[in-house]
């Protein structure tokens, strides 16, 4: 992308909506709504994040689309005060670039208080999607966002069964299951069918066991991202 840097935040934006990625199309009344399938004001508040804290001494941002996540990358890694776990939290703004900040700042694109990745954390739950996944690695800094992975299709391609699949999309829905649920919305196959089949959603890492023998043993969905 060529231009200023409000002009290369927005050609950005409108080439992932125009080429790379899908958009639902849905009416309120009388007018067309398009929805990304990330929502978008996290994606620019994303790349707006890399515009201001990249090294420009480094590599370009770089962007990168797969069919089931987007990666974003700015060269420069965080500040040493500030760890990746606070960035889900709030946390104080140290910019890279003050001044490139505090134009943005003036422009009316951010806060002051540090609560970027926190919004774009918020948008991503908002829109039914993982929580993204922030990293330092190459130098750089990275956003990892996710597509929903609780779709009948990819649990199907992971090789689970009917009961299997339809165990994900209970607990998708209510938070959790339970051994006797399990049985209850598989035609009350038997326990230990169920149990075999609960260990095996365990193993292949999208349940979370809780709980223990005698006070009830739950299941609950693993946050994962596609790595």
């Amino acid at each position: 992308m060529e231009g200023n840097l409000f002009e290369q935040v927005e050609k950005a934006i409108e080439l992932l909506r125009a080429k790379y990625l899908l958009s639902e199309i849905y009416f309120e009344g009388i007018y067309r709504k398009e929805t990304m399938e990330y929502p978008e004001e996290a994606l620019r508040e994303a790349i707006i994040n890399a515009v201001i804290h990249r090294d420009y001494v480094g590599a370009h941002t770089q962007l990168k689309i797969f069919p089931d996540r987007l990666i974003l990358w700015n060269e420069g890694g965080l500040p040493k005060e500030i760890a990746i776990e606070d960035l889900k939290r709030h946390h104080p703004s140290r910019p890279r670039n003050e001044l490139l900040a505090d134009v943005f700042f003036k422009a009316g694109l951010i806060e002051t208080w540090g609560r970027g990745t926190l919004k774009i954390v918020q948008g991503c739950i908002a829109a039914g999607l993982p929580e993204p996944e922030f990293r330092e690695e190459f130098g750089g800094f990275s956003i990892y966002f996710s597509k929903d992975i609780y779709t009948v299709e990819k649990l199907k391609a992971m090789g689970l069964n009917e009961r299997q699949i339809r165990a994900v999309m209970y607990a998708k829905e209510k938070g959790r299951i339970t051994n006797k649920e399990y049985q209850h919305i598989n035609n009350d196959i038997s326990r230990q069918t169920a149990t075999i089949e609960l260990k095996d959603i365990v193993n292949k890492k999208l349940f979370i066991r809780s709980g223990v023998a005698g006070r009830g043993i739950a299941y609950s969905l693993t946050k994962l991202t596609n790595n």
